[in-house]
């Protein structure tokens, strides 16, 4: 059965490849905006010590965990060719989901090391499955990939809700709003940080070769490029992106979809540009959101990964309609 792809765009000329210098100074303002916006919900009087101790680690456990969705979602949509594809579609973050419920289930706790590990069993599992996929060069490599990706996001969804039934009274609530994308537990947002800014490193550092891929499989096996090994390399920096960005977040949504695909259609589509860019701007886009989750019903909080559905969505189809123009 032949699995029409969606349409990936054809690599950028020199000639039409936005000002880096412009690009910068944008990304640059829309991330410094978001971080201040994250300090100054709630921090009355802009207290220092409030500031330090309780807003400032939020803020940059949201940054890092939104660089690192965008991260993944950018790692994804190349090893699939395409630009509907985000860090959910292999079942890495259904399995991280999973994980950590079984280990609040059993331990009341331990929800970042249960999110690695379901991940990475998810992961294991996709490898398996999905082997001769892997290592093909045809253009249905990718269509397959997302069948298996969706089958065991399908099958770590109904676990995690099986499992719900057995999770304590006392921590449901929390549980659920875990499930769809909270920050209010989040902490290590220096690690998270850190880890993104070593994932750019290494996409910076491989761009050549990532844009020969993005012409498709065949192309850059043609062009001498070990087409399988970075597949796999790029599915263990999502699935590594995802795992960390959900044991400190919950399965927050839509930030791995958004920000590559908006770069991609606004003229960002060097990797040398996207590298830096796309976890600039996925950090800025989850700061934005998590200080609306935040502000918009004080003293309460709203679920972060429903705001960034919300926020994402009509973007994200107004710029598909503008491509399409």
């Amino acid at each position: 059965m032949n699995l029409p792809l969606a349409p990936w765009p054809a690599a950028q000329t020199a000639g039409t490849a936005p000002r880096s210098t412009v690009l910068a100074v944008l990304v640059a303002l829309a991330l410094a905006g978001m971080l201040a916006l994250e300090l100054a919900v709630g921090a009355a009087g802009w207290s220092w010590p409030l500031v330090r101790e309780l807003r400032l680690p939020r803020a940059l456990a949201a940054a890092g965990v939104g660089a690192l969705l965008a991260q993944a979602g950018l790692a994804m949509q190349l090893v699939l060719r395409n630009p509907l594809a985000d860090p959910y579609v292999l079942g890495a973050s259904g399995g991280a989901g999973l994980g950590a419920l079984l280990m609040l289930v059993a331990f009341g706790g331990l929800l970042g090391l249960g999110s690695l590990l379901g991940a990475l069993a998810a992961l294991a599992a996709l490898m398996l499955i999905g082997r001769r996929a892997m290592a093909a060069t045809d253009e249905q490599a990718p269509a397959q990939l997302i069948l298996i990706g969706a089958m065991l996001a399908a099958v770590c969804g109904a676990c995690s809700t099986l499992t719900l039934a057995l999770v304590p009274e006392h921590a449901l609530r929390g549980a659920v709003f875990w499930l769809v994308g909270d920050l209010s537990g989040a902490s290590h947002g220096g690690l998270l940080c850190l880890l993104a800014l070593l994932l750019a490193g290494a996409l910076r550092a491989a761009a050549r070769r990532l844009d020969r891929l993005a012409l498709g499989a065949e192309q850059a096996w043609l062009l001498g490029e070990p087409v399988r090994r970075m597949r796999l390399a790029l599915v263990l920096l999502a699935a590594l992106a995802t795992a960390a960005a959900v044991s400190q977040a919950g399965a927050v949504g839509f930030v791995g979809l958004v920000v590559p695909h908006a770069l991609r259609l606004c003229g960002v589509q060097r990797m040398r540009q996207q590298s830096w860019a796309v976890p600039a701007l996925g950090a800025a886009l989850l700061l934005g959101a998590d200080a609306i989750a935040r502000a918009v019903a004080m003293p309460y909080e709203l679920p972060v990964g429903a705001i960034t559905a919300l926020l994402g969505a009509p973007v994200f189809v107004l710029l598909l309609l503008r491509g399409q123009a």
